[in-house]
């Protein structure tokens, strides 16, 4: 049962849509499924409304095995992807800004972005669609200029360069350990090693059944990663609306450049670069183990995270090499370390976030360009939970007639 001192605190300040959930005996207002940063950030945000929360998450928090791992993460405000993230990710940067007082950790570093691409390609073309779109501070570069500023670039004379100055990178696992503390400071109980077997509709609320024993709550926020499609397509009868969710295998290097004072975020900024071989970005040697650079996208999509393969190859290396010989030769040096992680994909690369009924709420498919985001995604899954709306720009996530990356505007 609930305590009763909890519920004489918290229950008067609840949305009505959770109030009644008591009658049914539901003992949490809220379970996240999945915490990875989504889901963290989630649960830090319910319980920080005075939401009773219980967060449960297979592997350890954080892990290596799905997409919220690896040192770093670029954070950028001039998106090219859609103009309409621009809002949110200016919440999120006020968003990790708060987490950083709140866990007293740096975890934004502000450095420049260098987008380098074809004049008319949708990367430089959306860079400046977003920053006229949202009077962002953006600065077009010659050739000479990104040489005479980036030293170590190279053979750019067909590529325009657009950089921002108020991009930056985000330390992922030190993000992730404060989330979950925040939110056990609020009083979410946060499960690790837990697997989720089944969950189900149980009156007004939802039933999740792990390994050792069955939660009850009010709602249902689903932020399993490259696990969502079996979380969503193993009920019975099956779920109506649910986009086709696939994952790709992505492997990030660092590398160990001889001389790594060339790669300092005072001489080297963050990087996208659209080029024939794909895409690339890149980040600053912010320890020994060097620059970290790779490949956006570019593998084959397959329906089973589980069947990732871990072991990094030649083969991964390759397109890589290509580009730093070509672009970066000065970083074109030994590999200090590599990691594999996983892309949970949308068939149009954005967001899925929705509600599939009144009790369950959904976010997936961030297609490797949503760590940044979590912050606000964080809100926008409490708001939907509390409340079934969120007055946050977020309609362009919703459920929609899903199309190719190639068909967006």
């Amino acid at each position: 049962m609930i305590a009763p001192r909890w519920e004489k605190a918290c229950r008067d300040r609840l949305p009505i849509i959770l109030r009644r959930t008591y009658s049914d005996g539901m003992l949490y207002d809220a379970i996240v499924l999945g915490l990875g940063v989504m889901g963290l950030a989630t649960a830090w945000r319910l319980a920080s409304r005075g939401l009773r929360v219980i967060g449960l998450e297979q592997y350890s928090i954080p892990h290596r095995l799905g997409s919220s791992h690896g040192q770093t993460r670029i954070i950028r405000q001039a998106y090219y992807e859609h103009p309409d993230y621009v809002p949110l990710v200016l919440r999120a940067y006020a968003g990790w800004y708060e987490l950083e007082q709140l866990s007293g950790q740096n975890l934004l570093t502000i450095c420049p972005c260098l987008s380098l691409g074809p004049p008319e390609g949708e990367l430089i073309q959306g860079v400046l669609r977003a920053s006229r779109e949202h009077d962002l501070p953006v600065e077009k570069l010659s050739t000479t200029d990104v040489y005479t500023r980036f030293a170590a670039f190279a053979h750019l004379e067909d590529y325009a360069a657009v950089v921002e100055p108020t991009a930056g990178v985000l330390a992922v696992e030190d993000s992730l350990r404060a989330m979950a503390q925040q939110a056990q400071s609020q009083g979410a109980t946060l499960h690790e090693r837990l697997a989720v077997r089944s969950w189900r509709r149980e009156g007004t609320g939802v039933a999740v059944v792990t390994d050792t024993q069955t939660f009850y709550a009010a709602r249902l926020v689903i932020t399993a990663g490259p696990w969502a499609a079996r979380v969503l397509t193993s009920q019975a009868p099956p779920l109506k609306g649910i986009p086709p969710l696939r994952v790709m295998r992505q492997v990030v290097f660092w590398l160990a450049a001889s001389d790594l004072s060339r790669f300092r975020r005072d001489r080297f900024p963050v990087f996208i670069a659209d080029t024939l071989g794909g895409y690339f970005y890149g980040m600053p040697a912010f320890d020994s183990r060097g620059v970290k650079v790779a490949q956006h996208y570019g593998a084959a999509e397959t329906d089973d995270p589980d069947t990732i393969e871990r072991t990094i190859t030649a083969d991964d290396e390759r397109p890589v090499r290509d580009f730093l010989r070509r672009h970066l030769p000065q970083a074109d040096a030994p590999v200090s370390e590599a990691s594999t992680c996983i892309y949970t994909l949308t068939p149009d690369r954005h967001f899925w976030i929705d509600a599939l009924d009144e009790a369950v709420v959904v976010a997936a498919g961030f297609s490797g360009h949503g760590f940044k985001f979590a912050p606000v995604v964080g809100e926008i899954l409490a708001d939907r939970a509390m409340y079934g709306h969120t007055t946050l720009p977020a309609t362009l996530f919703q459920r929609r007639a899903f199309t190719s990356p190639a068909s967006i505007s």
